[in-house]
């Protein structure tokens, strides 16, 4: 019988695909070991919220203990307060689990204040320095600043409000870049559309460097939705592979070079 589940489970999208929200907005895709998915998704509630709190700290209500007068009645209205204070309305969750039906990728949307970018690189940085993942399925996390529909004016249209602020730059001033794009169940705009479409957008005293940029433009486009954001230092957090970032941290400590 047992067997039998597993083979029924086996042969199509688990229930943690099933519900949720379609993929929108700014979020993070991560990547996992196959078959743990759900398991996924609740290592990095745990890991988004504790980040987040130390990033955005949420102004919490209370009184001192040395404000509170020492007079029976200013304690009773005291007292009030505290019980109004904890009947106020939950605080609105800041991350969700969209839907994806796919096997192995995972988008988690933010709402604000977070921002996904800084989001990752805060974690991306502490594993480097710790070799601690926090986390024991994850193994790519992509932060997408905001998506838009496929289409090339959906698309110039997110990329001037997303990517071209990072490079306002006087003309003098000149940055290497690159385009990372990865497509996911999506064949009406090829990859040489996308990429060009992007391209236009990047004033043109920046130049394309495929082998040493400082500047990355991560493209996630996932069915009819594409995501983008701009990040540094790519290369040097292992493409945001935390399995990788803490293999080469914990290598190192033992005497073992990081391989190139």
């Amino acid at each position: 019988m047992a067997e039998n589940r597993r083979k029924r489970h086996s042969n199509g999208p688990s229930k943690w695909a099933r519900h949720g929200q379609n993929v929108h907005g700014p979020g993070i895709w991560a990547t996992c070991v196959k078959g743990k998915e759900k398991q996924t998704v609740g290592e990095l509630y745990d890991l988004f919220d504790s980040l987040a709190e130390k990033l955005w700290p949420v102004a919490r209500g209370g009184v001192d203990d040395d404000e509170i007068p020492s007079d029976e009645e200013d304690v009773e209205k005291a007292f009030a307060k505290e019980i109004a204070i904890i009947k106020q309305p939950r605080k609105e969750k800041r991350f969700a689990n969209c839907q994806t039906d796919t096997p192995c990728a995972i988008y988690i949307s933010c709402k604000p204040p977070v921002d996904p970018v800084l989001l990752i690189q805060t974690h991306v940085q502490n594993v480097e320095k710790t070799g601690v993942t926090r986390t024991r399925s994850t193994h790519r996390l992509i932060p997408i600043a905001d998506t838009c529909d496929v289409n090339a004016q959906d698309i110039t249209s997110l990329c001037k409000r997303v990517v071209v602020p990072s490079f306002e730059t006087e003309e003098t001033h000149v940055l290497r870049y690159k385009i990372d794009l990865r497509i996911r169940n999506h064949n009406t705009l090829t990859r040489e559309d996308i990429i060009l479409t992007i391209a236009k957008c990047i004033p043109a005293h920046h130049k394309v460097d495929l082998v040493d940029p400082e500047m990355f433009i991560l493209v996630e486009v996932f069915k009819s939705v594409c995501g983008m954001s701009v990040v540094r230092d790519y290369h040097r957090y292992k493409k945001f592979n935390v399995i990788e970032i803490a293999q080469s941290r914990n290598g190192e400590t033992e005497g073992v070079p990081d391989k190139k």
